[in-house]
Parts: structure tokens; sequence; C-alpha cells
């Protein structure tokens, strides 16, 4: 048990002392890092403890591996800020150096089951919009979305302005202005179908955010489920005292 406990403490130093040179820019992007052999010589330690060190480095998107050629260093991680006085999705990207994009894989009429019912203010079987969306950075998938919307207040929801900002399109299309958001931000694990989706191995990690969006008058105008690649996505949270 001893053991065990020491390599866990050892690999777990290796890697945050990588990290550590890779955001102080010793390790720069895409540039090859030293192998596993000499890494043990750099740090002192054994194989083992490097190759589990730099495992929990490629599942967590600091690097990535070619066959063949060696272990690199991966871009910078996706910023996304969740505070309320920062751009949306394609400013913080642009901001950022990156080309966002957005696919619509599906737009569609559901009947309300008895949970939007209740967030809506609905019926049971009213009409509520289904969007499900992609969302890109340099054409990698960084986001997966599942968003409702009652159809009463959104009519004519088109695909072409999905593709765009959604708050914006409620605004000048349906009036509909956003007074806040509350999201609720947990850890998950990609399953066949979001690992289809973002193009990640099943089981991956991955930030899971629900997001409630109210109107003016304190009414849910969308409720939205939004998984990030946990090896891309990186939060932001800023607190003003």
């Amino acid at each position: 048990m001893e053991t065990i406990n020491k390599e866990a403490a050892l690999h777990s130093i290796v890697k945050e002392s990588i990290i550590d040179l890779i955001k102080n820019g010793e390790y720069q992007t895409n540039t090859k890092l030293p192998t596993e052999a000499e890494f043990c010589k750099i740090y002192g330690v054994s194989r083992t403890t490097v190759r589990t060190a730099l495992q929990q480095l490629n599942v967590e998107g600091y690097i990535y591996r070619v066959q063949g050629k060696g272990t690199f260093v991966s871009e910078n991680k996706v910023k996304q800020f969740l505070t309320s006085t920062v751009e949306k999705f394609s400013e913080q990207v642009t901001m950022q150096g990156k080309n966002p994009s957005t696919k619509v894989i599906s737009l569609k009429v559901i009947e309300a089951n008895a949970t939007l019912a209740k967030l809506f203010k609905q019926n049971i079987g009213d009409p509520v919009n289904k969007l499900e969306r992609i969302r890109y950075v340099n054409d990698i998938p960084l986001q997966y979305e599942i968003a409702f919307l009652p159809w009463y207040k959104t009519p004519g929801l088109n695909i072409e302005a999905c593709e765009k900002s959604l708050f914006k399109v409620l605004e000048t299309q349906f009036n509909l202005k956003v007074k806040k958001t509350v999201e609720h931000l947990e850890f998950s694990l990609a399953d066949d179908s979001i690992s289809d989706k973002l193009d990640v191995p099943n089981g991956s990690p991955c930030f899971s955010l629900e997001t409630y969006t109210y109107e003016n008058d304190g009414s849910v105008i969308e409720f939205s489920k939004t998984l990030f690649r946990g090896d891309r996505a990186h939060f932001v949270i800023e607190r003003n005292y």
C-alpha cells in the first residue's frame, strides 16, 4: 500500500510539473515533448510513474500522441467565461484567436413532457421547439447542445437563424429580452451518442452544463443541456466583491 501511495504522489508531481512548463511556455504548442526515458532522467522516477502522468495529461487534453513520432503539446484549451459581463460563445472564441462555427443537427417541434410543461408553465402535450446543435472551434467539435423553447413564444424558429446567436434571435425575431441565466455545471462521461457527436472515445470526461434562461417577467424562455469536451474546455468564473 505504501508503494502505491508513493507512486501516486510521484506521478502527480511529474504531471503538475509538466503542466506548469506548458502553461509558462517552456513547452510550446505542437512541440515534441521528451520521451518517457528522458522524462525518467529529468525527474529521477520510474517509467511507470512517467507513463501514468502522461496518460492523465493526454486524457485531460494537455498533450496528444502521434503514432511513431512521439508526444506533443496540445493547443490551448478554449476558455468559457461564466460571468454575466462577458461576450457569448462566438465572441469569446474569436477573442482567443480561434474560429468559431455552429451546426444545427436538428430542429423540430415535440410534445412537452411533464418536466417541460412545468418549466414553461404549459400543459403536457403542448408544442415545444427542440434544438440540437454542435459548436466547433477551428472545425473541431467543442460542445453539443440540446435546447428547448416553448413553441407559442418562438413560432417559426428556423435552422439558419439558430446557426448564430440564439439569444439574439429571441430578441430580434420574437421580441424576447433575456434577463438572466442560471447555470448548473457538473462532471459527466461521454456515452456512445455524445462520443460520436464530440469525436471523443466513449467514457471521455465532459462538462455538463444545464442552463435556465429567464426573460424580464421571470418566466423560463429556454432550457438547455450542453456537453463540453473535457480535454478542450476551460471554464473561468470571475467574482467581484
